[in-house]
């Protein structure tokens, strides 16, 4: 399993690179080509949602993107470090959540429910995505089927 890190500070221009660094690994990976919009949207809402999160909550830790290349299978975990919302959010957006438990809404700020449909568009591009939550943050996990015997360096 070969696996590429991107971490990168919760501004709205850096979430252009973590698109163009997913497609690129995607593609490297063996995911299809015709998937691979559908890589760069979703990559791009969830990152666009954490930077969301940070921003509005005053959270200085980057972004942090993990890029996996499994068994026959490309994953994608974008994580960020605002305590339960990603479970709030999930929840409302009909997406499966794993751990965690949803705090009360007025303990951070989803950017007037912003935050809820990018979930849902995020659900709507990719067949298996799992949205999982602690005390420390949240993690979008999403995955594609990948065909190549390419591995990443």
């Amino acid at each position: 399993m070969a696996t590429v890190e991107l971490r990168f500070s919760a501004q709205p221009e850096h979430v252009r690179t973590a698109r163009l660094v997913a497609a690129a690994v995607a593609r490297r990976a063996g995911v299809d080509e015709a998937v691979l919009d559908e890589v760069r949207l979703a990559v791009g809402e969830a990152c666009s949602r954490a930077v969301g999160l940070h921003r509005s909550n005053g959270v200085t830790a980057p972004i942090r993107v993990a890029l996996t290349e499994e068994d026959k299978a490309f994953s994608i975990e974008v994580a960020d470090d605002v305590p339960g919302a990603a479970v709030a959010d999930a929840d409302a957006a009909g997406v499966p959540v794993t751990g965690g438990s949803a705090v009360p809404a007025e303990d951070f700020d989803d950017a007037e429910g912003e935050d809820e449909m990018g979930l849902a568009v995020i659900s709507g591009l990719v067949d298996d995505v799992e949205v999982s939550a602690d005390e420390h943050g949240g993690v979008i996990r999403m995955s594609w089927p990948a065909s190549s015997t390419t591995t990443l360096p």
